[in-house]
């Protein structure tokens, strides 16, 4: 085995920056598409408006059951490894719980929305003969839909915020992205919490959302930056960020 020459080290950064920088600007279009579709669509309250929902716009309901947010978890893959590779010279531990943290918490998410379930049950609802059958669709679909405010979904949302919180932390000690990058994701997982808050938490937690759209444009430009920034000038932020 051969040790990678320093100009493949080089080019196998930038494109891991470059990746992630696209992916983190795709994190953001999905955040804005994902609100207008909230504002047209609606979401369903119980399983029998989910079916219905289903059933008259079979896309719109993936949609509403967060099917883009599916893909949003799934493209923060490349933004998280960028990360590591960009922070894990200013703490290599604290970016391992990072990226742990991170992996964990977009696997629960994707269980927690088993959106093509929903919809395979309301087609099995609509085409059932008997009050039975509907019964049994029925209670198939109260089950799925549980999954959608249930164990896994807190998980990955706690999680997330926590996540947050460790990033920014390293952030904070190094020298690769600005300061207002890391208070920025820490107001997002601070304002994570105000969905606990009784009346106002929605909208306390709606605040979160803008934090951290403004989070992933200001990572995705960060990224773009250091995609075109010479070895030896990356170098020398590291070796920065190792003095701190």
């Amino acid at each position: 085995m051969h040790d990678e020459l320093p100009g493949e080290q080089d080019r196998d950064r930038r494109l891991i920056y470059r990746i992630g920088s696209i992916a983190a600007l795709g994190l953001a279009v999905i955040t804005i598409l994902h609100s207008v579709v909230f504002s047209i669509v609606g979401l369903p309250t119980n399983v029998t408006g989910w079916f219905d929902l289903f059933g008259r716009n079979p896309v719109g309901g993936l949609l509403a059951f967060e099917t883009l947010m599916v893909v949003y978890v799934v493209l923060s893959v490349p933004v998280v490894l960028a990360l590591y590779a960009a922070l894990r010279p200013t703490s290599g531990s604290l970016m391992a719980v990072y990226v742990a943290i991170s992996v964990i918490g977009i696997v629960a998410f994707i269980v927690a929305r088993p959106a093509f379930e929903m919809l395979s049950l309301s087609n099995g609802y609509a085409a059932a003969a008997t009050d039975a059958e509907r019964a049994a669709y029925l209670a198939a679909g109260t089950a799925t839909y549980a999954a959608f405010h249930g164990t896994a979904f807190w998980v990955s949302y706690l999680l997330g915020s926590l996540g947050g919180l460790v990033l920014s932390a390293v952030i904070l000690r190094g020298t690769v992205f600005s300061r207002r990058t890391a208070y920025v994701r820490i107001a997002s997982s601070v304002f994570d919490f105000g969905l606990f808050v009784p009346g106002v938490g929605l909208l306390i937690a709606l605040l979160s959302v803008v934090c951290l759209l403004a989070f992933n444009l200001m990572v995705a430009r960060r990224l773009a930056q250091l995609a075109r920034t010479p070895a030896a000038s990356v170098r020398t932020l590291e070796q920065r960020a190792l003095a701190i």
